[in-house]
């Protein structure tokens, strides 16, 4: 395997450490949340409310800024070390900076101004003044927009400082610094858990009390990274209002910001509609549907998003010397390692999802109805986890090369895919059928960002979509044979350990049934000698 395959391997194993610890924290957040508000109209008011600031987040700031951000930057990087390029380079970031700022603030104050109107689309209001329980229905749809509304109003400004710390970990990324970046959402996480049992007894509800603690926590994020920013030598100013929008770096930003938008808008307007429809649809269903989708990402942040963070900047590299046997050959083994975890993943998530989900969420406020649920959602989310992992490596691929146009047309063949199933699925199954649509979106996704592969030269797509599809297939046969001991086990070692309590009686299995799975599938890599999984192991035994 080649250095730069190596350096992948290497990198991505660092910071997936640091993102595993962030999402245990996040998953801690989640049963913080379930213990205080279960699957109750709190919990889905605060699932509703902070999805808002975090769709917008994920807009201007992880994805659009990053994606648009770093290539540019790196390609102010490679001119070299002349005074003339640092002073260009320093510029550059004080415009993109000043940018950032300046958009975001104005998105949050009109935001705040604009709650009560986005509150409606969440909040159906009843018609039937007839119905019997009509005043009930009215008194809980008015409790329910108001709750909404001064969480979100509450939230809003995380989106301001949320913004600030992705520019500052685009610039630590781009000088390959990802630890940093990597922990602070440990610490995000760890502030609003802090926050919920202090405030919440101060609070009129503890929902309020988690609001705060992510403002907070969205605080701590850009601050930690600031010494880091320091050392790397590059300064974090100011500069006018015509200097930003004149600056030729920040041109080429804006420019693929927009289509990038566009095309990430489609894609995480996916959540948007998800809680409308899960709102609308019962009490408990957008709550337990960001449970879900909370387990989901923290199997999928592990990986997708710690080889997606590493990956961009290299590929960025190597588009920029026009290196494409290389960019290709680093493309498919990112590809191979998210095949690799994602698959082995939805087979034992498949098995073990009911424990797993009482193990770490239920309480006095989640019960086993919460339970069922949640598990219902969650298997079909899971489903999903394959496709929604590839989308985080193949983006890149095409962002990396200033290609944003053809992502983005995905995104919205995906989000109008989503909308139309998520619409009729919801009829039939409810909050499955919300789940089950993102899932077959995060597919549709795919399937055409292969197909558009083909309209770019640097692919070498027959190669890419030929190793993608045979290493599906390996490793769908081998997850089969680790997983069929599980499922006809996880019987027996449920009757065995249910006298016990909740961390014995479900843990219990699934550690066994996690021992039988991994020694069946490192025994079955061993001996197909799994190139990526062999590195892997090499590394860990130097360690």
């Amino acid at each position: 395997m080649s250095k730069e395959k190596k350096s992948l391997v290497k990198s991505g194993l660092i910071l997936s450490l640091m993102t595993f610890a962030s999402r245990i924290m996040g998953l801690v957040r989640e049963m913080t949340k379930a213990s205080f508000l279960g699957t109750s109209m709190y919990a889905d008011a605060f699932s509703t409310a902070f999805m808002i600031p975090n769709l917008l987040r994920r807009l201007f700031a992880e994805n659009a800024i990053s994606v648009a951000f770093i290539p540019t930057f790196k390609n102010y990087l490679s001119k070299g070390d002349s005074d003339e390029n640092k002073k260009e380079t320093q510029d550059f970031l004080a415009a993109t900076f000043t940018l950032v700022s300046f958009l975001t603030a104005v998105v949050v104050v009109v935001g705040i101004i604009i709650t009560p109107l986005i509150t409606l689309i969440f909040c159906k209001k009843p018609v039937d003044v007839n119905a019997a329980d009509y005043a009930t229905q009215l008194e809980y749809w008015m409790l329910q927009k108001n709750e909404i509304t001064i969480l979100t109003r509450i939230m809003f400004s995380y989106l301001f400082v949320i913004s600030v710390a992705a520019f500052f970990q685009g610039i630590l990324n781009g000088c390959k610094i990802f630890a940093p970046s990597g922990f602070t959402p440990v610490l995000f996480n760890a502030v609003v858990i802090i926050a919920t049992y202090v405030l919440a007894p101060y609070t009129e509800n503890p929902a309020r009390a988690m609001s705060i603690g992510v403002i907070l926590g969205g605080c701590i994020q850009a601050l930690f990274q600031w010494p880091f920013i320091k050392q790397t030598g590059w300064k974090i100013c100011f500069t006018s209002i015509k200097k930003t929008f004149s600056n030729p770096g920040t041109k080429k930003v804006i420019a693929l910001i927009v289509p990038t938008i566009l095309g990430m808008a489609a894609y995480q307007l996916n959540d948007l509609v998800s809680t409308s429809l899960a709102t609308r649809t019962g009490e408990g269903i957008a709550s337990s549907l960001q449970y879900s989708l909370r387990l989901q990402e923290l199997i999928l942040g592990i990986f997708a998003v710690s080889i997606g963070t590493v990956i961009l900047p290299d590929l960025s590299g190597l588009a920029n010397e026009e290196k494409w046997e290389d960019f290709n050959s680093m493309l498919v083994q990112a590809i191979k390692i998210m095949i690799l975890i994602s698959i082995p993943v939805t087979f034992f998530s498949f098995v073990n999802g009911k424990e797993m989900i009482t193990l770490l969420y239920k309480s006095k406020s989640f019960d086993d109805n919460s339970v069922m649920l949640t598990l219902g959602e969650f298997r079909f989310h899971i489903a999903g986890l394959l496709f929604i992992a590839l989308n985080r490596i193949i983006s890149p691929a095409f962002y990396a090369q200033r290609n944003t146009k053809l992502p983005t047309m995905a995104g919205i063949i995906s989000f109008i895919a989503n909308i139309i199933l998520a619409l009729v699925l919801v009829i039939f199954m409810k909050g499955n059928g919300i789940a089950l649509a993102l899932s077959l979106a995060s597919l549709v996704n795919t399937i055409f960002l292969f197909i558009f592969m083909k309209k770019m030269n640097s692919f070498n797509t027959k190669i890419i979509t030929k190793k993608t599809l045979l290493y599906i297939v390996k490793i769908i046969i081998l997850s089969v044979v680790a997983a069929i001991p599980c499922y006809l086990l996880n019987p027996i070692w449920i009757s065995a350990f249910e006298n016990y309590g909740k961390m014995i009686s479900q843990g219990m299995p699934i550690l066994i049934n996690f021992l039988i799975f991994a020694t069946i599938g490192v025994i079955e890599l061993i001996i197909t000698k799994d190139e990526i999984a062999l590195v892997i192991l090499r590394k860990i035994k130097r360690r």
